[in-house]
C-alpha cells in the first residue's frame, strides 16, 4: 500500500505546483449579521462570483477576502436571501456590515435548518459540497459519486447497471446512513437502504450535499449509526428566469433538461419547475437504461409570519442490470471469447433466436415520487414553528425466474458463467432456453415472474424553535411514519412454453395435502411464490438545548419512538395478518465547540442510542415467505465518541476528526451453503468496532487555484467471537443438524458458533486519499484534476465454505480473513467555461473520469467456498469502469 500511496501523491502533487502566476489584488474586509437582531452569523460564505475562491465569516461575522480587480462577492447563509456586492476599488476596502435578511420562502428553510451543520459551531465532522462543484464535476457519475473524495467515503458502482452505485460511510452502509432530502427522511421503511435507482434525477435538483459522518446533526426520532447525508434541493430563485440543457457522453447516453421559474410575485406567489429525461446504452453491456425526472416548488408568501411550499419530485426509471460476480481469472478471459467484452461483460446479456435482446431476471422498473406540504410559522422574534406533512408512493418491479429450473436464468455460478445456455460469443442463448421450454413436458422450465413492490408512505415532521435566553435555543419536534408495502409477483412471460407450474407451492404448509393447486398451469398474470403486505408505523419525539457565545457553543439532544412492525401473507400462510411487533427505540447525544481563536476550534461529541431493528432482517425470519417472528431480535446498541480540531485562514481550511463507534447486538443472515435452497444462518448479537483518523483541507495559494484534499485510514471490524445462529430454511422454518423441521427455538433446533473477531469489514476501503486542483485559467475557464486512492479493502466473507467443517458435536464456524483487494488510484479530469450566448449565460462543461483507464477491483466476494482458498484465485469480483467522458451546455434564460 506504501508503494501505491507514494505512486499517487508523485503523480498529483506536481499538479498542485504547477501554478507560477500572480495578479494584483485588493483585500476586502467586513461583517456579516442578521438584519434583524444584528447578531453575527458565523460561518457564513464569502465566495468571488465565478470562482471557487471563498472563506468564510469567523466567531465575530467578520471576514477577510481578496479578490481582483472589479469582482463581485456574493454572501451565503442557510435561511437568508444571497447578498451580492461590486469590488471596484483597489488596495483594501471596508464594506462594514453586511446585514443578511431570512428568506423564509426558501425550501430549505422548511425543515432543514436544525439538521443542517454550521461551521465553527456544530461539534460534528461535516463536509459540504455547493452547487458549483456539483455542476461542473457530476458528469456522468451517479450522485454518490459525488462524494467519493470525501474522508472515510467509498462508493461503488455495483454491478454497473443505471442507478446501482452504493456509498459506505466508516464503514457503515446504506441501511445505516440517514438519507434526507429537504430534512425528510428517504432510507426504505422495510431494511433502511436506499435504491439510488429510485432518485435518478436528484442531482438535477440539488442545491448543496452536505455529509455528516458520525452521530451528526439531524434531528430525527431514530438517528443514523455511520452518517447523514442531507440534500437540499433548489430553492424558489428571486426572478424569473430558467435553463435548458443538454449532455452526452460515452457508451450512447443523452440527457436533456428546462427549468423555469416564475421569481416571486407580488402578491407572494413563487414557483420552480424542472424536467429531464437521460437515455443510454450503459458501460456495462446490455445495461441501457432511461429515466425521466420531475421537480416542482409552488410557494406563498401569507403576511409576515407564515409561509407555505409544496414539493413534489420523481423521476419514473427502468433500466437492465448485472447481477453475477466472476473470479479475475474469468474476467480476463471475457477479452478474448467472442464479443470481447472484458470487464464489461454481463453474463445473463443475451438474444433469443429472432434476434431479439433479452436479460432474463435483470430489469427493473421504479417510480417514487416524494411530496411535502410545508409550512413555517414565526410565531414572534423569539419562536417558530416548521412543519413538513410528506408522502411518498412508490410502484414498481424487477423480474425473477419461476419453474422447475428457474436458476437457469442464473448468469453465472461460482465465479464461472454457466454453459447450458452459452453462445460461442460469451452471450445467453435465450433461444435455446425457449426452445427447451417450449419440448418440456410440463410446462416451462424457466419463465419470468414481476416481483411487484408498491408502498404508500405518510409522514409528519414538525419542529418548535424558541429562544431561552440570549445564549440558550430550545427546539423540539415529533417525528411520526406510517408505510404500508405491497409485495406480489405474476407471471410476466413463459418464455416459449404454454404455461408453467410454480414449484414454491409444494412450500406451502396449509396447502400440502392439496397437490392439484400445487400442480395447477399458470398463464400470464397468475399470482407466484410471493405475495404479502408490511405495516410500519414509527412515532417518535426529540429535543435539542443549545448554549452558544461567542467562543462556546454546547448542544445536548435526545430522542425516543415507539416502532411498530406486521406482516399480512397471502401465500405461504393462509390470508393471516402476525402479530404486531412493537420496540421502543431511544437515544442521547451532545457536544460541544469551541472557538480557540478567529483561526482554531476544537470540538467533541459522544452520543449512545439503541436502535430498533428493521422489518426485513430483523423482526422477521424471511419477511419474504414468513410470518414467524425472529425470538432472539432485539434492539441494536451505539455508543460513538469522536474529537475534532478546525483551522481557517484566508489560505487555509483544515478540518482533523479521530473517531470511535462500537455496535453491538446486529443481527446477520448468511447462507450455510452455495445451494440454491441453501439453509440460511440468523446470527444475533454481532458486535463491531469501527474508528479512525480523517483529515480534511482547502487550500487556495493563490487567487486563481484551489487545491483540495483529504486522507482517512479506519479500523473497522468484527469484534466478538462465539456468537451464536440458529438455522432456517428459505421460509423461516427452523432446521435440526439434518436440515428436519423442528419448532423455532426448540433444543433440537441447530445452533452455529461463530468466531468473527478481527475479521474486517467489506467492500469499503478502510484507507482513502485525494488531491485535487481546480485552475481558473482566465475568466470563466476553470479546469481541474483530482486523484483518489483506496486501500485496506477486504471481501466480504463467506461462510459456506467454514460451516461444512462444523459438526453437531462441534458446532463452531471459524472465519477466515477474506482477500485483501489491491490499491486502486484513479484520476479524474473536468473543464467548465461560462460565457454569453446572445447576451445569455451559458455553462460548458466536460469531464473525463478514470483518465488513464486504470484496471481495479471495486467490489469482491470470498469465494472459498468453491476451492476451499481465500485468495485473489478464489474470490468473485466486480471491476470498476474503465475511461468514461461526458460533456454539456446548460443555457440560462
Amino acid at each position: 500500500m506504501r508503494k501505491h500511496l507514494i505512486h499517487f501523491l508523485l503523480v498529483s502533487v506536481p499538479i498542485v505546483c504547477t501554478a507560477t502566476s500572480a495578479f494584483a489584488q485588493t483585500t476586502v474586509k467586513g461583517q456579516v449579521v442578521d438584519v434583524e437582531s444584528g447578531e453575527p452569523l458565523i460561518g457564513a460564505a464569502v465566495t468571488v462570483e465565478g470562482t471557487s475562491q471563498g472563506s468564510v465569516t469567523d466567531i465575530d461575522g467578520n471576514f477577510v477576502q481578496k479578490v481582483g480587480n472589479n469582482a463581485t462577492l456574493v454572501f451565503k447563509y442557510l435561511g437568508y436571501k444571497d447578498v451580492t456586492k461590486k469590488i471596484s476599488q483597489r488596495g483594501t476596502v471596508n464594506l462594514g456590515v453586511i446585514r443578511m435578511e431570512p428568506d423564509a420562502v426558501m425550501l430549505k428553510d422548511v425543515t432543514i435548518t436544525s439538521s443542517v451543520a454550521v461551521a465553527r459551531k456544530t461539534p460534528i465532522a461535516v463536509s459540504t459540497l455547493e452547487p458549483t462543484f456539483i455542476e461542473e464535476r457530476l458528469g456522468n457519475q451517479e450522485f454518490p459519486e459525488l462524494l467519493k473524495s470525501t474522508p472515510s467515503v467509498y462508493t461503488s458502482k455495483e454491478g454497473g447497471g443505471y442507478g446501482d452505485s452504493e456509498i459506505m460511510v466508516r464503514g457503515f452502509g446504506s441501511a445505516n446512513t440517514a438519507v434526507m432530502i429537504n430534512g425528510v427522511p428517504m432510507n426504505d421503511m422495510e431494511w433502511g437502504g436506499i435504491y439510488w435507482s429510485n432518485w435518478a434525477g436528484l442531482s438535477d435538483v440539488s442545491r448543496s450535499i452536505q455529509i455528516q459522518r458520525g452521530i451528526g446533526a439531524s434531528k430525527l426520532s431514530s438517528p443514523s449509526v455511520g452518517g447523514s447525508i442531507n440534500i437540499l434541493t433548489s430553492a424558489l430563485e428571486t426572478k424569473t428566469g430558467g435553463a435548458l440543457s443538454y449532455n452526452m457522453g460515452n457508451s450512447g447516453e443523452n440527457k436533456i433538461l428546462f427549468s423555469i421559474s416564475s421569481g416571486m410575485t407580488k402578491n407572494g406567489w413563487a414557483f420552480s419547475i424542472l424536467g429531464s429525461k437521460k437515455w443510454g446504452d450503459g458501460y456495462v453491456y446490455g445495461t441501457e437504461g432511461e429515466s425521466y425526472s420531475w421537480y416542482v416548488n409552488i410557494a406563498k408568501r401569507i403576511g409576515d409570519n407564515h409561509s407555505l411550499s409544496l414539493v413534489a419530485t420523481g423521476a419514473p426509471q427502468s433500466h437492465y442490470k448485472r447481477y453475477d460476480k466472476l473470479t479475475i481469472e474469468e474476467w480476463q478471459r471475457q477479452k478474448h471469447v467472442g464479443i470481447g467484452a472484458g470487464y464489461r461483460y454481463n453474463a445473463t446479456y443475451g438474444f433469443d433466436d429472432a434476434g431479439r435482446e433479452y436479460h432474463g431476471t435483470n430489469y427493473n422498473y421504479y417510480h417514487k415520487p416524494q411530496i411535502s406540504l410545508n409550512h413555517i410559522w414565526a410565531i414572534n422574534h423569539k419562536s417558530s414553528l416548521s412543519s413538513s406533512l410528506y408522502m411518498s408512493i412508490g410502484s414498481g418491479y424487477g423480474y425473477r425466474g419461476v419453474g422447475s429450473n428457474y436458476s437457469a436464468f442464473y448468469g453465472a455460478s461460482n465465479g464461472v458463467p454457466n454453459t447450458t445456455y452459452r453462445r460461442d460469443d460469451g452471450t445467453f442463448d435465450y433461444g435455446a432456453l425457449k426452445r427447451d421450454n417450449a419440448e418440456a413436458a410440463n410446462g416451462s422450465l424457466a419463465a419470468l415472474a414481476k416481483n411487484m413492490n408498491n408502498h404508500i408512505w405518510v409522514g409528519l415532521l414538525s419542529t418548535y424553535s424558541t429562544k431561552l435566553a440570549k445564549n440558550l435555543d430550545l427546539q423540539v419536534g415529533i417525528d411520526l411514519r406510517y408505510y404500508k408495502g405491497m409485495h406480489k409477483a405474476k407471471v410476466v412471460d413463459l418464455m416459449g412454453g404454454e404455461y408453467v407450474i410454480d414449484t414454491d407451492r409444494a412450500k406451502v404448509e396449509y396447502m400440502k395435502d392439496n397437490v392439484a393447486w400445487q400442480n395447477e398451469r399458470l398463464y400470464i398474470g397468475d399470482v407466484v411464490y410471493r405475495n404479502f403486505d408490511s405495516f410500519i408505523g414509527q412515532y417518535g419525539v426529540f429535543g435539542q438545548l443549545e448554549y452558544s457565545n461567542d467562543k462556546l457553543s454546547v448542544v445536548v439532544s435526545g430522542n425516543a419512538n415507539i416502532a411498530s412492525n406486521q406482516r399480512y401473507g397471502h401465500f405461504y400462510v393462509k390470508d393471516e395478518k402476525s402479530s404486531i411487533e412493537r420496540k421502543i427505540g431511544f437515544g442521547a447525544k451532545g457536544g460541544a465547540n469551541y472557538n480557540l481563536t478567529e483561526h482554531h476550534n476544537v470540538f467533541a461529541n459522544i452520543g449512545y442510542f439503541s436502535r430498533t431493528p428493521f422489518f426485513s432482517g430483523g423482526v422477521f425470519l424471511n419477511s419474504q415467505s414468513s410470518n414467524v417472528v425472529n425470538p432472539d431480535s432485539r434492539n441494536e446498541k451505539v455508543l460513538s465518541y469522536e474529537l475534532g480540531y478546525g483551522y481557517v485562514s484566508s489560505m487555509w481550511n483544515v478540518k482533523l476528526n479521530l473517531y470511535r463507534t462500537t455496535w453491538n447486538d446486529r443481527s446477520i443472515q448468511k447462507t450455510l451453503t452455495s445451494a440454491q435452497e441453501s439453509p440460511y444462518l440468523i446470527m444475533n448479537g454481532v458486535n463491531a468496532l469501527h474508528q479512525g483518523i480523517e483529515l480534511e483541507f482547502t487550500c487556495r495559494p493563490i487567487r486563481d487555484l484551489t487545491v483540495t484534499g483529504m486522507f482517512s485510514i479506519g479500523d473497522w471490524k468484527w469484534a466478538k467471537d462465539g456468537v451464536a445462529g440458529r438455522v432456517y430454511d428459505r421460509n423461516g422454518q427452523a432446521l435440526d443438524y439434518n436440515n428436519n423441521v423442528v419448532p423455532v427455538g426448540s433444543p433440537e433446533q441447530a445452533i452455529y458458533y461463530t468466531n468473527m473477531k478481527d475479521i474486517k469489514v467489506a467492500n469499503s476501503a478502510q484507507t482513502t486519499a485525494a488531491l485535487g486542483v481546480t485552475y481558473q485559467v482566465m475568466k470563466g475557464l476553470r479546469v481541474g484534476m483530482s486523484g483518489n486512492f483506496t486501500g485496506r479493502n477486504y471481501a466480504d466473507y463467506d461462510i459456506a465454505s467454514q460451516a461444512v467443517k462444523a459438526t453437531k458435536d462441534n458446532p463452531v464456524v471459524e472465519l477466515v480473513q477474506p482477500w485483501r483487494m489491491p490499491s486502486a488510484y484513479v484520476f479524474d479530469a473536468n473543464v467548465s467555461y461560462r460565457f454569453k450566448i446572445a447576451n445569455l449565460d451559458a455553462t460548458w462543461t466536460a469531464n473525463c473520469f478514470n483518465l488513464f483507464n486504470d484496471n481495479y477491483v471495486m467490489r469482491a466476494l470470498d469465494n472459498g467456498a468453491k476451492t476451499g482458498g481465500h485468495g485473489w484465485e478464489d474470490a468473485t469480483v466486480f471491476y470498476g469502469f474503465g475511461r468514461t467522458w461526458n460533456m454539456g451546455l446548460k443555457v440560462r434564460f
